[in-house]
Parts: C-alpha cells; structure tokens; sequence
C-alpha cells in the first residue's frame, strides 16, 4: 500500500516511509492512496479475536512493507495485558479495550488502562515499538518533536523512554494542563525525554511543531519526527479499536451502532471515519467538543474557522482545548473527493489565519454521506454528566469522556446503540471530580502522590528559533 498526501505535490511513499516523519514535504497530511475494504467475511472471522490478533489483522491493511511475522510480533509485544493492566477498582475484566454496558443500547468502550491512564496509550505504545522496529533496522536514531493539550505527551513520553536511539521533545502549553498531567510528563527523569512549556495555549505549540517540519534542511540534520496525531500509524492504530467496540456491542454484523467521541484535534474521529470508509457498519460518528467548538461550528453551518489565541479557551477538559485541529485536513480532503487542489486552496486561506465555508458548494450535500452529527458541552453540562453517572450506574468519568457522553445521548439516532469513546481515567482531573462529587477519584497504585515528585522541563516563548536552538543543543554532533 502507497500512501498520498492531502496537498497532492509529494511521491506516494510505503507505510515505513512515513512511519517517521509526520507532515509530507509539501505540508499535507498522508493518507492511503485508497482504502481496504472489509468484507463481510472479514468481519465474521474478526468478530472474536483477542485484540492483538485483532490489531494484527487490521494493521496488516496498512503496513503492507513489513514482513508478516514480523508485525505480528511488534503488535504481539504491544497489546499485552501487562501494558494494559485494568487499573479500575470496579472492574475485574482483563481485556484490552472492554466495553462497559451502563444499559441497554449505552456503553463505554474504556480504552484509559494503559500506562498513562488516557486512550493515547492505545496507538502511542504501538508506535514506540514500530520506531525502535524501523530504526534498527535502518541503523538510524530519531528526535521526536511533539506537541500536546494534555495526553499525548505522556503517552509519547512513556512510549519512548529508554527506547535505542530514540529521543523526544514534547511541547505543552505553560500551565493549561491539570496538575496530574504536569506530573506525568515532568517528573520523567530518562535523559532521552526533555520536556518544553510554552508560554502560549496548544495551537501555538502546534504551530511551532508544523513549522519545525516545515523547515525541510533542519529536520533532515537533526532527524526530526513526530508522534502527534498527524502521524498516520497513529490514526491507523486507533481504528482497530472502532472494530473492538463495534463487535462488542453487537451480535451481528447486520447491525449499525453510533460512536460518540470527545474531539479536539480530529485524530481519534478521523480514526472512525476510515474505519467507516473500510466498511465498519458505523451509523454515525457523533463529534463532541467542549467550548472550543470549531469542529462543531462547522458541522452544523459549513464554516471553518479557527480561533485566534486569544479565543481559545481554557477549560475543565484541557485536552480538547484546541481550535485548529490538524488531522481535520484528512476528512476535507475525503470530502472534495480527494481534490488535492480543493484542498491546497481551502487550506491556503487557514494558514494565512482566515477560513473557508462549503455551505454553498456541492460539498456541503455531501456531507451528510459520511455520518456525522456534532454538538457542545460546557462545564456545567459535564459536571452535571459525571453527577448523573455517578448516581444512576455507580460509574466515575473524566470530564471530556462526560463531553462525549453528554452530546452523543443528544444527537444519538434512537435506533442504534451508543458507544461512547473513554479519553481517560478521572484521577488526571482530580480538581473538577471533587467539584462534580464532593471526592477525590480513586488513584492507581503508585501514582497517589505523582504530583510531589521531582519536575524537570523548561520554560519557553513561543520562539521557533529559541525552540530551534534548544533541540541543536540537546542533540549530541
């Protein structure tokens, strides 16, 4: 399988081709140049499988230049119940990715039990594996540059640590993530991990990401890669766990069911999305934003129009604090039928800091073909969600797995069962649980007091030549 760029101008390359890098040459986003298609008799023999032979089965889609017996001992080596050990005091399953059903036709698929308690874990362990895999093998060594509004960082950060030949510079922005999230990435200690806050909200931190790839002479110098969500072995690692949901809640694949999924940067929806294209019988993919509602404007009028800084907002769901959702340009590019010049010129008006509207163009009718539905949680509505929870079903949420909820109990078609996704463990958001309750969430074993541990990070402008400079300085000649 050969993979394409969104903007149109860069060679199809093969899945370890782009494995390391993240944006293509010409600043689009990979994508397969087409999807495979699931049959029907796919579906029959995958309904069943423990969910690394599941992984295997959909990853072999994908990553068509590694040797079979060789990703089945990565994606072996990955999904593990030791890797994703059930950290929840009420549960006694040890399956990866459980569905937990709070009734008929409602159920959460927990995807938070990995080593750093959030969804992330579930790609981003993949993902160490397949650089430390193709790196060996190249005889090669990685700077990872990345930046996160809460959960990548750690999940990166916990991915790499110690891995051969692997370094990571994660940017988050200075003081908008919660104290628990601070913890997990600040208190590593490994030299192979430098931590980098920027005094900004997470968009400038993405931007100064993009513009580092942007720079083709320095990321070929100092080997630079990404593991953000624009990283395509992410997005495909995240649809197989769309296929573990859908066969759990479901007894046969006659059924459609609704996924609602708590959205900031559109790399996990844009995940259900394929998985949609692949022939996954998804009714609907319902996207829940909190305040920062760009994703939702859009769906609802056509419009899409990133927020300057200043009207990006901290919320009680940090992790969703975004207003330019970088793997957005993935769906667009579906949408305009894979028109790379569409899309060059949609997205040459939102680098220049405008927007661009298809209500008045044939795509605004094709919208409606790909299944979303879209809507807003405030901080009241997810307090009020992770109350209701709490009380009807004895079940604990974190505040965006309560947006989740929140909007896909409203825009959910009444015929088809709701699949809410789980972004992570409540314990990262200790201070808006005891608001919502009255009491602390429960704490994994080892992590009841993360927070006084020793911090090691360094605080910076928003300066793409002081970030510059930083990585040269850390990097050995």
């Amino acid at each position: 399988m050969k993979y394409i760029s969104t903007r149109g101008n860069s060679p199809a390359k093969n899945f370890t081709e782009i494995l390391l890098g993240g944006l293509a040459p010409d600043g689009g986003l990979y994508l397969p140049e087409e999807y495979p298609q699931i049959t029907r008799t796919d579906l029959n023999n995958w309904r069943n499988l423990p969910y690394a032979d599941l992984a295997y089965a959909v990853l072999s889609k994908f990553a068509t230049d590694i040797p079979a017996a060789d990703l089945k001992v990565i994606v072996s080596k990955t999904y593990t119940s030791a890797n994703y050990h059930n950290a929840r005091a009420d549960s006694d399953t040890q399956q990866i990715a459980p569905l937990r059903t709070l009734e008929s036709g409602m159920h959460i698929l927990e995807l938070s039990n990995g080593p750093t308690l959030s969804f992330k874990d579930m790609a981003m362990q993949l993902l160490g594996n397949l650089f430390e895999y193709v790196l060996d093998k190249q005889r090669e060594e990685l700077n990872i540059l990345g930046a996160t509004s809460g959960d990548t960082g750690s999940a990166a950060e916990y991915a790499m640590r110690g891995k051969r030949g692997i370094r990571v510079f994660m940017l988050s922005p200075h003081g908008k993530m919660s104290a628990f999230q601070r913890a997990q990435m600040y208190s590593l200690q490994d030299p192979n991990i430098f931590n980098i806050a920027i005094r900004g909200v997470f968009d400038e931190a993405q931007d100064l990401v993009k513009a580092v790839s942007n720079d083709h002479a320095f990321k070929a110098k100092y080997k630079i890669g990404t593991v953000n969500s624009i990283n395509w072995a992410r997005v495909s690692a995240q649809i197989v766990y769309y296929f573990k949901g859908y066969f759990a809640a479901t007894q046969s694949n006659d059924e459609k069911v609704a996924f609602s999924v708590p959205s900031g940067n559109f790399g996990n929806i844009c995940a259900g999305h394929i998985a949609r294209m692949m022939g996954l019988p998804i009714g609907q993919l319902i996207l829940a934003t909190n305040e920062n509602d760009v994703l939702d404007e859009f769906f609802r009028t056509g419009v899409y129009r990133p927020r300057a800084t200043d009207h990006t907002y901290h919320t009680s769901s940090p992790s969703m604090d975004i207003s330019k959702a970088s793997n957005f340009e993935r769906f667009i590019f579906d949408l305009v039928g894979r028109d790379a010049a569409k899309v060059r010129e949609f997205w040459s008006s939102i680098d220049a800091g405008g927007a661009f509207d298809i209500k008045g163009t044939p795509y605004w009718h094709e919208l409606s073909k790909f299944g979303f539905a879209s809507g807003k949680s405030t901080h009241l509505d997810r307090l009020k969600i992770i109350r209701e929870l709490w009380q009807d079903y004895d079940v604990m949420v974190d505040t965006h797995t309560a947006d989740g909820i929140k909007v896909g109990l409203e825009q959910r078609r009444p015929s088809l069962p709701l699949i809410c996704l789980e972004t992570a463990l409540p314990a990262k958001f200790e201070d808006t649980i005891i608001e919502a309750l009255g009491r602390n969430p429960e704490r994994p074993t080892g992590l009841e007091s993360i927070e006084k541990l020793p911090q090691r990070v360094e605080v910076m402008d928003a300066d793409l030549e002081k970030l510059k400079a930083y990585i040269a300085a850390n990097i050995p000649n």
